[in-house]
């Protein structure tokens, strides 16, 4: 019998792979989108918003506990107008930004988690720390069981976790709607509560969707036709309403498919007890150990070979 190399053992494994997720493919694309419309979260109106960043400040000083309270070196913009971190960190779980594109056309803008219906930050965290509330829909974070693998930012949609790069003993830092603060306390996420202006509404996505909508409806020419969050990635419960185009305020083109799905059958399927590693890993050890005794007879043939020479 033909040895089998490691090269046809790999076009086996590939091919065995291929076969798993094309046969998952009918399900998944039947598969109905689980949207739970009763999930907490936000609607933010950037035609409202002022840019006062006092939400910015109330994040920090509420969930001081959970990072530094201080502000990354604020970098002005190209015409000295918006001082604010670029980007957000492990510092810094909300941000304001202002995105101008002429003097008639400009906008501020909040990032921070989008607490995606289909989470895909949960759907690779190898050990479950991040993981999503089934009632509240709320995405958190257990640093205690995180082994900083980082997969979660890779993952994510919209680039919102953020790994603290400069602590000893780092975590992975992202909005959690003030779950174990503010949202405890109160029964609101501590930017909505401080808003001056009303930008930010906290509620059920249900009554969310249903205000944007009615805002569409009502203002037509006041907003881009469009509630960002709906349907991006499944769906989120972080909801968006602007006058300027959502790609020219920083926040990506993506299709309404949610990503979670496709990895979340490679979980079920390949990765399904972890069956694929193991037999993965059991093949090359036997590939090894059967190349070293090959090696090894190969040797003492040669041995013997020299010896009835020297006689």
């Amino acid at each position: 019998m033909k040895s089998q190399s490691r090269r046809d053992f790999f076009k086996m494994l590939g091919l065995g792979g291929a076969t798993l997720l094309a046969s998952s493919v009918p399900a998944m694309a039947n598969e109905k989108k689980w949207v739970n419309d009763e999930a907490l979260g936000m609607l933010y109106d950037a035609t409202m918003c002022v840019g006062c960043k006092a939400c910015m400040a109330t994040c920090k000083r509420v969930n001081g506990d959970y990072g530094s309270l201080s502000y990354e070196k604020a970098k002005f913009d190209s015409d000295g107008l918006w001082d604010a971190p670029t980007d957000l960190s492990g510092n810094t779980r909300t941000l304001i930004k202002l995105f101008k594109e002429s003097d008639s056309e400009w906008s501020y803008v909040k990032y921070s988690c989008m607490h995606c219906q289909k989470p895909s930050c949960v759907s690779v965290c190898p050990v479950s720390a991040m993981t999503k509330d089934k009632v509240s829909g709320i995405v958190d974070y257990n640093k205690n069981t995180c082994i900083g693998c980082r997969y979660c930012q890779v993952a994510c949609a919209f680039n919102i976790p953020k790994f603290q790069w400069d602590k000893s003993i780092p975590q992975i830092v992202k909005c959690d709607l003030c779950k174990n603060t503010n949202l405890r306390e109160k029964g609101i996420s501590a930017c909505a509560e401080v808003c001056p202006v009303g930008a930010i509404k906290f509620g059920k996505r249900k009554d969310l969707l249903d205000e944007a909508k009615t805002r569409l409806r009502d203002n037509p020419d006041k907003y881009i036709p469009h509630v960002y969050g709906e349907h991006e990635a499944g769906g989120t419960n972080h909801l968006y309403l602007a006058s300027m185009p959502f790609i020219k305020l920083g926040l990506p083109e993506i299709k309404p498919e949610a990503p979670a799905e496709f990895s979340e059958k490679i979980q079920h399927t390949i990765y399904k007890g972890f069956i694929a590693p193991v037999a993965l890993y059991s093949t090359l050890c036997f590939i090894a150990v059967k190349n070293m005794k090959k090696h090894d007879n190969s040797g003492d043939h040669d041995q013997k070979k020299r010896d009835g020479e020297e006689r």
